[in-house]
């Protein structure tokens, strides 16, 4: 049986989402615009949980899904898991070996192993999706990492810092295509051109 999910991203190309799409949908960290019945937001970053302990962001309409760093936060401020513990859905901490390849330092792999990529291996793992599309998933195809994130979170988006990100961010996309090779994934870019190579099970609808 088909189990479809879609997650939406936040690149500039998040604007292709179709709004009447049929499945679960995931959101990373906050979705640049309003999205209705989505299954959690998913967060990796200590950064955004700085920013929901502070108060200057409010994800209390979604259920959350968090990653590692996430729950450490929590696990040193037990009055904030305790105001939010009804918004968590799971905890997902499975961080594949292969985020840590090219590092000499095994711990990096929660480093590169970001939001989008948690997103989708969530998707395909936990909630066993055959097929997944995935929307605003930009530097996949540009040297883009403008993101909606960063409006509202400080990020380095200095030329060195965004190459480094990069080259650690593509290869992981090809681990994960190639680990979840009986899934069906569906890319959705304003071009069909990718920095990588993409498996027999990935596709690009493009505007052109």
């Amino acid at each position: 049986m088909t189990k479809v999910v879609h997650i939406l991203g936040n690149g500039d190309n998040a604007v292709l989402f179709n709004h009447n799409c049929k499945g679960i949908r995931l959101v990373c960290n906050m979705p640049p615009f309003e999205v209705d019945n989505v299954y959690a937001s998913i967060m990796v970053d200590f950064k955004m949980m700085a920013a929901l302990t502070e108060g200057s962001l409010n994800l209390d309409k979604y259920w959350w899904v968090l990653g590692n760093r996430p729950k450490m936060w929590m696990q040193e401020r037990p009055s904030f898991y305790m105001k939010h513990a009804s918004h968590i859905r799971d905890f997902y901490l499975h961080v594949p070996k292969y985020a840590a390849l090219g590092t000499e330092n095994p711990s990096f792999a929660a480093t590169n192993f970001n939001c989008g990529h948690m997103a989708t291996h969530y998707a395909c793992n936990k909630l066993e999706a055959t097929e997944v599309h995935m929307y605003g998933f930009d530097s996949i195809f540009d040297h883009n990492m403008r993101s909606v994130t960063d409006l509202y979170l400080n990020s380095d988006r200095s030329n060195t810092n965004n190459y480094k990100l990069l080259n650690n961010w593509r290869p992981i996309w090809n681990f994960i295509f190639k680990e979840f090779k009986e899934t069906q994934f569906v890319l959705y870019h304003k071009h069909p051109n990718t920095k990588i190579d993409l498996p027999k099970n990935v596709t690009v609808r493009s505007k052109k």
